[in-house]
């Protein structure tokens, strides 16, 4: 009796080590950082006025923001957009993945507080931005390296 418990024990110990062994995965990539993707829409002739305004305050906080290790790298890009519906700008944030994401206007609200202003500053700022853009949508995609 006192051998079948030991095999028992040794079993389940085995079995629970197994667990605890990193599984591979089936995937055919490998995950990477995270990027938040927001597409924007420029009205008409507006589209210098949305640049010069993104200049003055998104340009500074994104900055600040990876002098501060939050987020890893920014890009905007610009195009033409393919129908009347469709979007002329990017504008896409690197983070190292989606934990770092976690608490992100704790360490964010004072960066925009500093450069952009108070609260009422920056709703003022994005209802003055109503008039020349149009936010078509935004999403958070994870980068990959297929394998």
């Amino acid at each position: 009796m006192k051998k079948y418990l030991t095999l028992a024990v040794s079993a389940a110990l085995l079995m629970t080590s197994a667990g605890l062994c990193p599984a591979q995965s089936d995937a055919p990539y490998n995950e990477g950082p995270v990027w938040r993707v927001s597409m924007i829409k420029t009205k008409p002739g507006m589209t210098d006025d949305y640049l010069k305004g993104l200049a003055k305050t998104l340009k500074g906080e994104m900055e600040e923001f990876k002098k501060q290790n939050i987020i890893l790298d920014y890009k905007i890009m610009i195009g033409e957009a393919a129908t009347p519906q469709d979007y002329d700008i990017l504008i896409m944030v690197e983070s190292k993945d989606m934990a770092s994401l976690d608490n992100l206007r704790e360490r964010t609200d004072p960066i925009a507080n500093k450069i952009v202003g108070s609260a009422d500053q920056q709703r003022a700022t994005a209802t003055k931005r109503l008039e020349i853009r149009e936010i078509m949508g935004s999403k958070l995609m994870r980068e990959i390296t297929l394998k």
